[in-house]
């Protein structure tokens, strides 16, 4: 008989923690280099989309995950997942843009 190890909800809590914290200073540090040099760092725009898209995607899907047999969570989850699915759009878009005039 096959026994199903349980994940420790602490480990994935101190992942996401530090999932948070290293896309949050890559993301705070892109913001003020593409606003210090708009012209020089302009690729940077896309990837602020794309970071955000990244963290609403982890949360969303450690929410849906998560939430066992819960509709408000699990419809927490789809929303950050539809937020991430936006970003990504937005990104693509943007860096679509910026390749278009360069």
């Amino acid at each position: 008989m096959a026994v199903r190890e349980k994940k420790n909800p602490r480990n994935t809590s101190v992942m996401l923690d530090l999932i948070h914290i290293v896309v949050g200073i890559l993301v705070v540090v892109c913001v003020v280099l593409a606003f210090l040099f708009p012209e020089k760092n302009r690729f940077l725009f896309p990837l602020v989309f794309w970071l955000a898209a990244f963290l609403n995607g982890v949360n969303g899907w450690n929410r849906l995950v998560q939430s066992g047999h819960d509709r408000k969570k699990k419809a927490g989850g789809a929303a950050f997942c539809l937020v991430a699915v936006i970003l990504l759009t937005v990104g693509v878009l943007s860096a679509v843009s910026m390749w278009r005039t360069a």
